[in-house]
């Protein structure tokens, strides 16, 4: 359960036009790894602008700073960040942290 503190990843991801199956056939395949084989992580998502369909945003909750370390040292997120690489024009990377939500008919 999400909690305030609570770590993410975030990316931001900018495809070369045409590539945007290819993209979210990688993605999806290297997200299955991790939520698979890499303890302390959480559910991932992946959403595509509709202004601009090359466009993608990554995001998923994790335990600590140093599973992601720890994530993004295997092989697994090396080749992932390699194949990534070849078909996008652009990545911008970010960890973040949880400090407020609100949700519907609770006061949260």
């Amino acid at each position: 359960m999400e909690t305030l503190g609570t770590l993410y990843t975030f990316g931001i991801w900018t495809v070369h036009p045409g590539k945007e199956a290819e993209f979210k056939r990688i993605w999806d395949d290297f997200a299955r790894w991790s939520s698979e084989h890499q303890p302390g992580g959480g559910d991932a998502r992946l959403v595509q602008d509709l202004e601009v369909p090359n466009r993608f945003i990554s995001y998923g909750p994790w335990e600590s700073a140093d599973v992601i370390l720890t994530w993004r040292g295997t092989p697994e997120f090396k080749a992932f960040a390699a194949q990534a690489q070849k078909i996008c024009a652009d990545f911008q990377p970010g960890r973040y942290k949880l400090v407020s939500y609100i949700t519907p008919g609770s006061g949260k």
